[in-house]
């Protein structure tokens, strides 16, 4: 008698005289996956859920019964993963902290960090600091124009302006007259 789930399988499918490619098509599952099943190679299916999907629909097609096939699946499992639990340990790694010189240390990402906040405060104040100054600086500017455009206009009492103060706008006509 067959010993593995796959070979179980395979004697079934035989005994009830079907094709590997009419369970194919009954179940919509692909032949190179039915054939992993029937060589016990599970490790060429796609993996997790799918594999008890796979074996369960199989075994509906060729008459077999659907609880033995997952089990001797998990039996066939057990088996695989005790001898490669035997054969390799797994290795253990540590999180800790090394002398490693790849590695940063905590106390030195915390003293960059703050080192970067110290460079952009201080950026961001020199930035205000220069935008304070310099809208400061624009009405003096404005002022002494609107000046030397009255003076200029008291001169020339009846004159007509330039061009050059009319294009400045709404702004200082009230101031010049």
């Amino acid at each position: 008698m067959a010993t593995t789930i796959g070979e179980q399988l395979r004697h079934s499918r035989e005994e009830r005289g079907i094709a590997l490619r009419e369970i194919s098509n009954q179940t919509r599952i692909q032949m190179r996956y039915l054939e992993a099943i029937e060589s016990n190679e599970f490790k060429r299916l796609p993996g997790g859920i799918f594999n008890r999907s796979f074996i369960r629909a199989y075994a509906r097609a060729v008459g077999f019964d659907e609880t033995q096939a997952i089990e001797g699946y998990a039996l066939y499992l057990g088996e695989q993963e005790q001898l490669s639990t035997d054969s390799a340990p797994i290795p253990h790694y540590s999180k800790l902290y090394t002398d490693n010189p790849a590695t940063r240390s905590p106390i030195l990402t915390v003293v960059l960090a703050i080192l970067i906040l110290v460079v952009l405060t201080f950026s961001a104040l020199a930035i205000a600091h220069w935008y304070k100054r310099r809208s400061a600086a624009v009405p003096e500017q404005r002022r002494t124009f609107v000046k030397f455009a009255k003076d200029r206009s008291q001169a020339q009492a009846g004159l007509m302006l330039p061009k050059f103060f009319d294009s400045l706008g709404g702004e200082y006509e009230g101031i010049l007259e």
